[in-house]
C-alpha cells in the first residue's frame, strides 16, 4: 500500500435520461468502476459519482408523446438506470441527476462569474422554427429531400445516402418531424461561451499530462484552425434551467451537464459530511478524474476546463478517454440482436462475465474494442472457472472431508506465497495505468502456476496413500491459500464472484494482496460454485431477445400536420433518359484505406483505388460499418462524379450502397473475379 492516504474523486459520462442502457454504454462504467475498486481496495479515499444527463429538448417531447411530465420521464428513467448499474455492480458512491438544486445553483454560479468577467456574450442567430409546436428545432428535428441526391427524409447537415453536407435550410421540402409542418426562419437571441479566452491556458493544459498522449494530439487540430464559441443556450420551450436575467433563454445541456457531476458531489458531500471545497477549489491538492467517451472528448477536455478555471474552481488531474464498443467486428446491430440493452443481458447472463471480458480487452489507449461471443465464452470459461474457481474446488473437498474444514497449521510453501503476494506491484501498477487487459494476464499466469503446483503434488493421489494425511492437508492447505491470493487481485473486477470466495475463505474482506499472509489453522466453509461456464443456450437467447425486443418496439413518431404531408419516401424519383444514364462512369474500386471523420457523425473517409488512379471520397456508411472491415474488399462507385467541397475535405465520388440508412445500409460489392478500375456495363 502506498504510504499516503490518497483522497479520489472520480466521475464519468452522465448517461441520457430518454433511453435504456446498453452494453456500449457499459464499456465506460465497468471500466471505471474497475479503477475506483481497485484504489478503495488500496485503501484509498475514493469516491465515484455520476447523474442522469436530464436536460433538453428530447426529453420534453417525449413527455408529451407519453402523456406524463418531463419530471415524471426522468424519475422512471432514473430508477432503471440505477438498477442497471447496480446489478452490473457499478459501485456509485452517489447516481444522481442533473435535475436538481445542486446543479441549478451552480450552473447559475459559473455563468455569473463567467459573465462578470466578460467571457459571456450573446448574439442574435437565425434558426429553423416550428410555427405550430412554436419552437426552435435543432438539426436533428428538421427532415426532408437531400439537395444533392434527393435522397427522402434525410435529417440535419448531412445525408447518409451520398454523404452531402448542407445546412438545413438547403433541404428540399424540409418539414418538422416534430409537427409535419414547413419550418420557418426565426431570430432569436443566443448566449455563448468564450473558449478563445482561454487560448493560452488550454495549449498549456492539454499539453501537461492531463491527456492521453493521441486525445493531446487531435486537440491540437482545434488550435490550428481556431478555438470557436460554444453555445450555452437554447429557447424555450425547452425542459432545462433558465439563465439568470434572461427570461426564456436555458442552459444548452452542453453547460449543466458536466456541472452534474459537481450537484452530484455536493450532495454526496451534504449527506455524509464530505467537504466540497477540498476537492474543488482552485488549489485543490486533491485528485479528480473523468472517464469519457472519444466521441465528446473535445468537450471536457476544452470547454469544461475553460469553464472551470474561468469561475475559479480547479480543473482535472486526468481526463482518460476510451473508444467503441462493436459486437463480432460491427457496430452493434438491432437486426442481428448484438445492440443488447443491459436488461437483456441481465435477463439472460451473470454480469460478472462482461466485467471479466471488458477487463481481459481493455487497456489505456484510445481504442475501439470488439465483444466477440465466441471469444467472450472462451476467456470466462477458461480464465475464471476452469483456471481461479478450479483451484478452490480440487482442495476444497478434501479440506472439508478429512480435516473438518481447517487449514494446516503452517504453510507448507512460503516462498511460493510470498511469490504470489509480490506479484501485487507490478498488477497495482497495471491497474492503476488501466492497462486491465496486462493485468488479467498475469493473474491468470498466477492461477496457471497454482494449478501446476496441484497438478504436480496430485493430492488425489496421496489421499489413497497410508500415512500421507498431513502431506495431503499441507498441499490442498497450499492450494487455498493461492486462490486466495488470485480472488484478491480479481476483486476490482467481478466483486460478486469474490463476496462469495471470501464466503467459502471465511474471512471479512480481501484486502490488497500485500496485506496478506497465509491462512494457517482457519477454518473454511463449504466450497459452493463460484462462477458457472458460459450458458450457449442463454447467449444464444439473449441475441434472440434482443432481436424480439427492437423490431417489436416501434419508433416513437409524431402526427403530421393535416395542412402539410410529408415527402413520402417510397415515391419514385423521375424518369432519365438513357442517355444521360449512360453519362454516368460507375467502377470497381478497391478500398485501400477507410478512417473515421473527426467530427463527423455519419461518415468514414474513403481512400479508393481504380488501378491506375486513387480517389478521395467521404461516405456515410458510419452507422453500418467499422473502417477496419471496410479495407481490402472491393465496392462500387460513381467515378466521374465532379469533386465536392465538404467540410472536412473533397470527396472524389461516390460509393453505391442499398437501404433506409442508419445501420440498415449495405454496400455494393461486385463478385469474385472483379478487379479495381473496371467499368461496370
Amino acid at each position: 500500500m502506498a504510504s499516503k492516504k490518497r483522497k479520489i474523486l472520480v466521475t464519468s459520462a452522465l448517461p441520457y435520461a430518454n433511453g435504456p442502457i446498453h452494453i456500449g454504454h457499459l464499456v465506460e462504467y465497468i471500466q471505471t468502476d474497475i479503477w475506483v475498486r481497485f484504489q478503495k481496495q488500496r485503501g484509498h479515499s475514493c469516491h465515484y459519482v455520476c447523474a442522469d444527463d436530464a436536460h433538453g429538448t428530447p426529453i420534453m417531447l417525449r413527455a408529451q408523446q407519453e402523456d406524463i411530465t418531463p419530471e415524471q420521464l426522468i424519475a422512471d428513467t432514473w430508477t432503471q438506470h440505477n438498477a442497471d448499474f447496480a446489478e452490473f455492480g457499478v459501485g456509485f458512491d452517489n447516481f444522481y441527476t442533473t435535475h436538481s438544486d445542486e446543479t441549478r445553483e451552480f450552473s447559475e454560479l459559473i455563468y455569473n462569474r463567467l459573465h462578470e468577467q466578460g467571457h459571456i456574450h450573446s448574439k442574435v442567430i437565425t434558426q429553423a422554427y416550428d410555427p405550430v409546436k412554436e419552437m426552435f428545432l435543432p438539426d436533428r428535428f428538421i427532415k426532408g429531400e437531400c439537395p444533392k441526391c434527393h435522397a427522402k427524409d434525410q435529417y440535419g447537415d448531412n445525408c447518409e445516402m451520398c454523404s452531402a453536407t448542407y445546412s438545413p435550410t438547403d433541404l428540399i421540402n424540409p418539414f418538422s418531424a416534430v409537427s409535419g409542418e414547413k419550418p420557418i426562419e426565426k431570430d432569436s437571441e443566443h448566449y455563448f461561451f468564450k473558449l478563445s479566452d482561454f487560448e493560452d491556458m488550454l495549449k498549456e493544459w492539454t499539453r501537461s499530462g492531463h491527456l492521453q498522449d493521441q486525445v493531446a494530439n487531435k486537440l491540437n487540430e482545434w488550435f490550428e484552425t481556431g478555438l470557436h464559441d460554444w453555445d450555452i443556450s437554447r429557447d424555450a420551450p425547452y425542459f432545462g434551467f433558465e439563465i439568470p436575467n434572461a427570461p426564456g433563454k436555458f442552459f444548452y445541456v452542453w453547460l449543466d451537464a458536466p456541472v452534474g457531476y459537481m450537484g452530484s458531489f455536493k450532495n454526496l458531500c451534504d449527506r455524509t459530511g464530505l467537504s466540497f471545497d477540498e476537492y474543488w477549489n482552485k488549489d485543490s491538492e486533491t485528485e479528480l478524474y473523468h472517464f469519457i467517451g472519444k466521441d465528446i472528448v473535445y468537450f471536457h477536455a476544452l470547454f469544461w476546463p475553460a469553464m472551470l478555471t474561468g469561475a475559479g474552481f480547479r480543473t482535472p488531474s486526468a481526463i482518460f478517454s476510451h473508444g467503441f464498443l462493436t459486437v463480432n467486428g460491427e457496430k452493434m446491430s438491432k437486426s442481428r440482436g448484438t445492440f443488447i440493452k443491459a436488461r437483456t443481458y441481465l435477463d439472460h447472463l451473470n454480469p460478472e462475465y462482461l466485467r471479466y471480458y471488458f477487463a481481459a480487452k481493455l487497456n489505456s489507449q484510445v481504442e475501439d474494442i470488439d465483444l466477440n461471443f465466441e471469444d467472450f465464452s472462451q476467456r470466462v470459461d477458461t480464465d475464471l472457472v476452469n483456471k481461479v474457481v478450479n483451484i478452490a474446488s480440487r482442495c476444497s473437498g478434501f479440506i472439508k472431508k478429512r480435516f473438518d474444514g481447517k487449514l494446516s497449521a503452517d504453510c507448507a510453501e512460503p516462498a511460493l506465497f510470498q511469490e504470489f503476494v509480490d506479484a501485487n506491484v507490478n498488477i497495482a501498477e497495471l491497474y492503476e495505468a488501466r492497462e486491465y487487459g496486462k493485468a488479467m494476464r498475469a493473474i491468470s499466469a498466477l492461477a496457471d502456476k497454482a494449478n501446476q503446483y496441484i497438478d504436480d503434488k496430485q493430492p488425489w493421489i496421496v489421499a489413497k496413500q497410508e500415512g500421507c494425511d498431513a502431506e495431503l492437508h499441507d498441499i490442498c492447505s497450499v492450494g487455498i491459500n493461492l486462490f486466495y491470493a488470485i480472488t484478491a487481485y480479481l476483486k476490482p473486477v467481478v466483486p460478486q464472484m469474490v463476496e462469495k470466495a471470501e464466503q467459502f475463505l471465511n474471512i471479512e474482506t480481501l484486502p490488497w494482496p500485500n496485506k496478506l499472509t497465509p491462512l494457517t489453522d482457519h477454518v473454511v466453509n463449504k466450497f459452493k460454485p463460484l462462477l458457472t461456464r458460459v450458458d450457449a443456450d442463454k447467449l444464444a437467447a439473449m441475441i434472440e431477445a434482443s432481436k424480439e425486443t427492437l423490431t417489436a418496439t416501434k419508433p416513437t413518431t409524431v402526427k403530421k400536420s393535416n395542412t402539410k404531408k410529408a415527402p413520402d419516401s417510397d415515391t419514385k424519383l423521375d424518369t432519365v433518359e438513357f442517355d444521360d444514364f449512360a453519362k454516368i462512369d460507375l467502377r470497381v474500386a478497391l478500398i485501400e484505406k477507410a478512417e473515421h471523420v473527426e467530427g463527423a457523425d455519419k461518415l468514414l473517409k474513403l481512400t479508393l483505388s481504380l488501378g491506375e488512379e486513387t480517389k478521395q471520397v467521404f461516405a456515410g456508411i458510419k452507422s453500418a460499418y467499422q473502417p477496419e472491415d471496410l479495407e481490402g474488399r472491393l465496392t462500387v462507385m460513381v467515378a466521374n462524379l465532379a469533386p465536392r467541397k465538404m467540410r472536412f475535405g473533397v470527396s472524389e465520388g461516390m460509393v453505391l450502397a442499398a437501404g433506409p440508412g442508419g445501420e440498415n445500409i449495405w454496400l455494393l460489392s461486385p463478385d469474385d473475379g472483379a478487379k479495381a478500375g473496371m467499368k461496370i456495363k
